[in-house]
């Protein structure tokens, strides 16, 4: 069986207002035709034209699924940080690039010491990777670049950068409540690549 990442990181950032808003409907079990209430009758996530509704609240769904409902519940009850993070949670969850991504090139920054992340980073891990998943040879430049933009908004989102221009990195303060919960459930790749990121 072929190898490929499956990564949906095009579909966008971290999107944590949108991401509580289908936890909600998630745990309270809707069935279709409620979702299509929702997400497009009374447009909960607030998009200027029905099918960009559908297909964020779909792709959210799907990084949200790929975590247990506690991590649901985190998400929709707690603060912006927290929620943040447990949104992070959910796009590592879903894009196994990502994961990869900073278990090599992030956490080799802060190994080395290293004050920034350069977008070369990014396709240079590209061309690495493309040794598991030949398909990534044929991914478009603008796809490529898309997704590095993205990568590194979610990289802002959740303080392991300062801002999109500067890139400046930052020691991942995770909360003991996402420890908690990646522990519970035995998501021990996710909490081993978030450790990494953390003071030193």
């Amino acid at each position: 069986m072929t190898f490929d990442y499956h990564s949906d990181l095009i579909g966008g950032s971290l999107m944590v207002r949108e991401s509580r808003i289908v936890a909600e409907l998630l745990l309270a079990g809707v069935d279709n035709a409620a979702w299509k209430a929702a997400i497009i009758d009374e447009n909960r996530l607030q998009k200027s034209r029905p099918a960009s509704a559908r297909r964020m609240a779909q792709a959210i769904r799907k990084r949200l699924e790929k975590l247990p409902p506690p991590f649901w519940q985190a998400l929709h009850d707690s603060d912006d940080q927290l929620a943040t993070q447990v949104a992070f949670c959910a796009a590592l969850a879903r894009n196994l690039l990502l994961v990869e991504f900073l278990e090599t090139v992030v956490a080799d920054a802060f190994v080395t010491h290293e004050e920034t992340l350069e977008p070369y980073q990014w396709d240079d891990f590209l061309d690495d990777r493309a040794f598991r998943d030949p398909a990534i040879t044929d991914w478009t430049a603008s796809s490529r670049r898309k997704m590095g933009q993205v990568a590194f908004r979610m990289l802002c989102e959740v303080g392991l950068l300062d801002n999109a221009r500067s890139r400046r990195l930052r020691p991942l303060m995770l909360r003991p409540e996402v420890v908690s919960l990646l522990e519970r459930h035995h998501l021990i790749r996710l909490l081993d690549c978030l450790n990494a990121l953390g003071p030193r």
